[in-house]
């Protein structure tokens, strides 16, 4: 998304897990709620943290899931049920059997100041100008090294304005 380094990404987490990563006693399918890193979770802040400038207190790492942790310890929790969501669930959990990770990020589908992808012509021309490594569209799973290199005639960052 090239957004800023210190916005954490949403974790969806699968429903049967979310005790062991946060602080929420509900379910919240629609990322809707805001809740605390597990403090078993939580890395201790170094000494003299509180005199460090603003800045320098957002790039300490704050959790072992980093990219989901507000300066705060909290999260935008997204829980995926099997009941609801059996297709995302089955993803996170396959993803859960790989790495060990009962939680994946979630973020919308651009680049900072761009609008949303809406469509497969979209999503491909995003994948192909950012860093990302595949693109999973239905059924379909693209690699970046088995695509053809990418030209465009103009620099497209400057399509849109910044928010």
């Amino acid at each position: 998304e090239y957004r800023e380094g210190f916005r954490p990404f949403a974790p969806s987490v699968l429903h049967e897990e979310t005790a062991n990563y946060f602080e929420l006693d509900r379910p919240s399918p629609y990322m809707l709620l805001v809740a605390p890193v597990n403090e078993a979770r939580r890395n201790p802040l170094p000494p003299g943290y509180d005199n460090l400038e603003l800045f320098d207190r957002l790039y300490h790492l704050r959790s072992d899931v980093p990219a989901i942790t507000h300066v705060d310890y909290s999260a935008r929790i997204q829980t995926v049920h099997r009941e609801t969501n059996e297709r995302y669930w089955r993803l996170i959990r396959a993803f859960k059997e790989h790495t060990g990770c009962g939680l994946i990020v979630n973020t919308s589908f651009n680049v900072r100041g761009e609008p949303i992808v809406c469509t497969p012509e979209d999503a491909y021309q995003c994948f192909m100008r950012t860093e990302m490594d595949y693109l999973v569209m239905g059924d379909y799973r693209f690699d970046k090294q088995d695509q053809p290199d990418w030209q465009e005639a103009k620099d497209w960052r400057t399509e849109f304005e910044l928010d």
